[in-house]
């Protein structure tokens, strides 16, 4: 099963949590008995850092947020820390587990500002009762990367806009483009791209005339094809011929009713219209962008099994 972007960052965070719970466990109960001398725990801590992989500081805290020893980091002590106010960071905020170790939620950091998080393990005496924390900071980017990148899911999706452009959308009327103009020309020159010139990507502007392409050839780089360029069929001399990828999720043959969906959309309407879109061959999905400021984003075929009432019947479609 593919997974979200949530389901991969609780993926990552639970993998996280193995790897620190136990050094921070064996730390905090060497802490313990130095637990309120400043001068011990710095000691202590200073011989347990090595042991928390990828840490940036480790320090105490009481359960009142007053930190009670120095930061211990890369360098060496930290003493301006001792006495500091962490009851209102966000790690304090959260509620530690009955099992005494809390993985905080990323949050920016006020050092570096850079995005963080922090290890709280409760620190307990040999009777059990309970001390304090002792805290670790860690930066995102020293952090290992164990969950496999998520996939953008394939289901209907659909973002809401700028409310004040949502209100009125009945006051306005669709200004005929440069692009609306030369319409049939400019989205055979596309499909001809897409299909045959390598172009994986694109982002149709269509009230300002423009197209921003990728290329499998340079894919970490956009073009801007602005009018002239949509209406110049030798705009594709300038891509050589490659083969359609036989792992795109839109068929070759789609592209073009795709393509004729769009214009659909672009001219069926005067108040509700089609402002912007975007086709990507590998995750099979469309976008579309309406005068009411309001996007979708949905499955190519999905796309292709909606005929333009649909979309302007009423509050459910744009």
């Amino acid at each position: 099963m593919k997974s979200s972007w949530k389901q991969s960052i609780y993926l990552q965070r639970e993998r996280l949590a193995q790897l620190l719970h136990e050094p921070l466990a064996r730390l905090a109960a060497l802490c313990a008995p130095a637990w309120g001398d400043r001068q011990a725990l710095d000691d202590v801590l200073r011989a347990g850092f090595g042991g928390i992989p990828h840490c940036t500081y480790i320090y105490c805290v009481g359960f009142d947020g007053i930190q009670i020893c120095d930061n211990v980091g890369v360098e060496g002590l930290a003493p301006e820390h001792f006495g500091r106010d962490r009851s209102r960071r966000p790690y304090m905020q959260e509620a530690v587990p009955a099992w005494g170790f809390l993985l905080s939620d990323a949050y920016i950091s006020l050092l570096k500002q850079r995005p963080s998080l922090t290890a709280l393990q409760i620190v307990r005496n040999e009777q059990g009762k309970p001390l304090g924390y002792l805290g670790a900071d860690f930066d995102l980017r020293d952090l290992p990367v164990t969950a496999e990148l998520y996939e953008e899911p394939g289901h209907w999706r659909q973002v809401k806009g700028d409310p004040s452009i949502r209100g009125l959308v009945f006051e306005q009327c669709r200004a005929e483009s440069a692009l609306d103009r030369s319409m049939a020309k400019s989205l055979s020159i596309l499909e001809e791209l897409l299909t045959h010139r390598g172009v994986f990507q694109c982002v149709i502007h269509f009230a300002s005339s423009q197209a921003t392409i990728w290329t499998l050839d340079d894919p970490f780089r956009y073009r801007i094809l602005d009018q002239e360029a949509l209406a110049d069929p030798d705009i594709c001399l300038v891509y050589p011929v490659r083969s359609y990828p036989e792992d795109a999720e839109v068929p070759q043959e789609a592209v073009a009713r795709i393509l004729e969906h769009l214009r659909a959309l672009r001219t069926a309407d005067e108040q509700i219209y089609l402002r912007m879109s975007s086709i990507n061959l590998f995750n099979g999905m469309v976008s579309l962008t309406f005068s009411c400021d309001g996007t979708h984003y949905l499955r190519h075929d999905e796309f292709l099994d909606k005929e333009s009432p649909f979309w302007f019947g009423g509050p459910a479609g744009a």
